[in-house]
């Protein structure tokens, strides 16, 4: 059984001592960033705000994501959230592991029903990935559709590209080359003589059996005459 001893020192030993924290220490709780409901939902919102500009099939992800950090930064401090820095990796980071997380629950949405949905990033989350790309074409089209860039798309006209007509292939030469020939003979032959040594196995295996019975039957005669004697 272990015994915890208590050791009691007075405070003026205490308060003689001075506490040292290096300054590996101070770096590495500052390199540390902890993920409070309020940074998450600073990440959330900003993410998806720039959705957009990530869904682009040319994009440098990397700036988009310093961005990001960028703007968690400025509202964490806005919310007097002092001496917290978040980085752009750990923005990509918590982003993919809420899309993980999102992406099950729309696996249960489906079966169970939205109901069953209880994560509290689910529907924000959900009202801008939740929408297909027809459903996002068809808005982009109807807040454009009053407008003077609207009218601009609707009334153009544009010139279909067709596709190249296709290259007609050289005719193939109706008598196969020399080669090829060469190589189908060579297949041939190579054929023949496995055919002919599988044979000559066969026949081996057909004299042993025959040579195995003669033996027996010879052997089943001495017994009988030694038998009779």
């Amino acid at each position: 059984m272990e015994v915890i001893e208590t050791i009691v020192i007075q405070s003026t030993e205490v308060e003689e001592k001075e506490t040292v924290v290096s300054s590996a220490d101070t770096d590495k709780t500052k390199a540390e960033f902890i993920w409070t409901l309020q940074a998450t939902w600073h990440l959330v919102n900003t993410r998806l705000e720039m959705d957009h500009a990530f869904d682009q099939p040319v994009c440098k992800k990397k700036k988009l994501w310093e961005t990001v950090a960028e703007k968690v930064n400025t509202k964490l401090r806005e919310s007097e959230v002092i001496d917290v820095t978040v980085k752009a990796y750990e923005c990509d980071l918590k982003w993919r592991n809420m899309l993980a997380t999102y992406r099950k629950n729309c696996e249960r949405a489906k079966r169970l029903g939205a109901s069953s949905v209880h994560w509290e990033f689910f529907k924000a989350m959900h009202e801008i990935l939740g929408k297909s790309r027809e459903e996002i074409e068809a808005q982009r089209r109807a807040k454009l559709s009053g407008t003077r860039v609207g009218k601009a798309m609707v009334s153009k006209r544009f010139t279909p590209i067709l596709p190249n007509p296709p290259t007609t292939a050289a005719p193939c030469n109706a008598r196969p080359p020399q080669d090829v020939l060469q190589l189908y003979m060579e297949l041939q032959e190579r054929k023949m003589n496995m055919w002919a040594q599988q044979k000559a196995l066969e026949e081996r295996k057909i004299d042993a059996i025959n040579n195995l019975a003669q033996a027996i039957s010879s052997l089943a005669q001495k017994n009988v005459s030694k038998d009779g004697l």
